[in-house]
C-alpha cells in the first residue's frame, strides 16, 4: 500500500479507511489477528479485509457493514490524527496550484505539524520529485518519519528536526518551490530564498493573523521577491434541493386548458405541466447556502523569487 501508488488488494500492514458513512470513518492499519470495533459490531482483520478488495462491503458482527476504502491526501486529512492544527483541501489545492507543482518538483516545507499537506505534496510530485519537510518539534519529527515510512512514501520525503529560521531548510538552490508555516516566517524568508534554485521559484506563507502577514510581505519586499500578493479562501456550501412555488392564476391557463378539452384528473395527465400549473405550483431545483460555514482559516500569501 502506498498513498501515492493505488493497490487493489488490502494486505497486511496496510493503511485503510474505514467508511461508515460521509460524517463517519477512521483510519485502521490493518494487522493479523487484530479487531476493530465499530457500532455495527467488530471487523476482524484476518478474515474480513486482508486479501479483499479496496472499496468492498464488508458485514461488522452485528450485521451492520462498512467500506474500506484506500488512502489517499484527502482521506488522510479528514481522518488524521491531530499533533497541530491542519490545513485542509481548501487550502491545499489553491497551495498546490499557486506553487505551481507538478510530478518532479522540489519542494521544501516547514513546519511538518501533523502532515495533511505533506502527504498532498508528496503526491503530486511524485513519482521522480521529492519534499524537504523541517519540523522544528523533535517528536512530531519523529511520528511524521514513522508515518511516511508506515504509508509507502519515505523515499520521496525527507524529514530534518531543526529551527528553519535558524539553521534553514538544509539544501540550497535546488527548490522549485518553498511552504512556510510558523509562527514567525518572516525570519525565514532569507533561508527560503537561499533554498530556491537560481532561475527561480515560488514560496507560500500560510498565517491566520494580518500582522504576520504584514511583516512577511516587508521581509519578502526585502529580499527582493515579487508578485506578491495574499488570498483567504472561503468555502461556501449549498444544498441542492427541490422546491415548489405557487405560480400567479391569471386565468389564461384555465381559458386554455378548458377551451382545450384538458382533464386534469385523467392519469395520463397526471404529470404534464398543465396539470401542475391547474394546480397552481411549479417545481423546480434550487442552490441554498447552508446557514453555518466555515470561516476564516488563514491568509496565504505568495511570491516570486526574482531573478535580478
Amino acid at each position: 500500500m502506498s498513498f501515492v501508488e493505488y493497490g487493489d488488494t488490502i494486505q497486511d500492514g496496510d493503511t485503510a479507511i474505514v467508511f461508515l458513512g460521509h460524517e463517519s470513518m477512521f483510519p485502521v492499519k490493518v494487522q493479523h489477528g487484530t479487531v476493530t470495533q465499530t457500532k455495527y459490531g467488530v471487523i476482524r482483520h484476518s478474515t474480513d479485509l486482508i486479501g479483499k478488495k479496496y472499496g468492498s462491503k464488508v458485514t461488522c458482527s452485528k450485521g451492520g457493514w462498512v467500506f474500506i476504502l484506500h488512502p489517499t491526501p484527502e482521506l488522510w486529512t479528514l481522518n488524521l490524527p491531530h499533533r497541530t492544527q491542519i490545513l485542509y483541501s481548501t487550502d491545499i489545492s489553491i497551495i498546490t496550484m499557486m506553487l505551481e507543482l507538478k510530478p518532479g518538483s522540489i519542494v521544501c516545507e516547514s513546519g511538518t505539524g501533523s502532515g495533511s499537506l505533506s502527504h498532498a505534496l508528496i503526491r503530486t510530485v511524485a513519482p521522480t520529485g521529492h519534499l524537504y519537510t523541517v519540523e522544528f518539534h523533535q517528536q512530531r519529527a519523529e511520528k511524521a518519519r514513522e508515518e511516511f515510512r508506515e504509508h509507502g512514501v519515505e523515499h520521496l520525503v525527507t524529514v530534518t528536526n531543526q529551527d528553519v529560521c535558524k539553521n534553514g531548510f538544509g539544501v540550497s538552490n535546488i527548490a522549485d518551490a518553498v511552504f512556510l508555516d510558523i509562527p514567525s516566517p518572516w525570519e525565514a524568508i532569507g533561508h527560503a530564498k537561499a533554498a530556491l534554485k537560481a532561475e527561480g521559484g515560488r514560496i507560500c506563507s500560510f498565517s491566520p493573523c494580518i500582522e504576520q502577514v504584514q511583516r512577511t510581505c516587508l521581509a519578502m519586499e526585502e529580499y527582493g521577491f515579487t508578485e506578491i500578493n495574499t488570498l483567504e479562501i472561503l468555502l461556501r456550501v449549498y444544498n441542492v434541493r427541490t422546491i415548489s412555488l405557487q405560480i400567479p392564476d391569471l386565468g389564461k391557463a384555465a381559458e386554455d386548458n378548458s377551451s382545450s378539452g384538458f382533464d386534469s384528473s385523467s392519469p395520463s395527465n397526471q404529470g404534464s405541466p398543465c396539470a401542475n400549473l391547474q394546480q397552481g405550483t411549479v417545481q423546480f431545483k434550487s442552490g441554498v447556502p447552508l446557514r453555518e460555514m466555515v470561516g476564516h482559516t488563514g491568509y496565504l500569501t505568495f511570491a516570486t523569487k526574482s531573478l535580478v
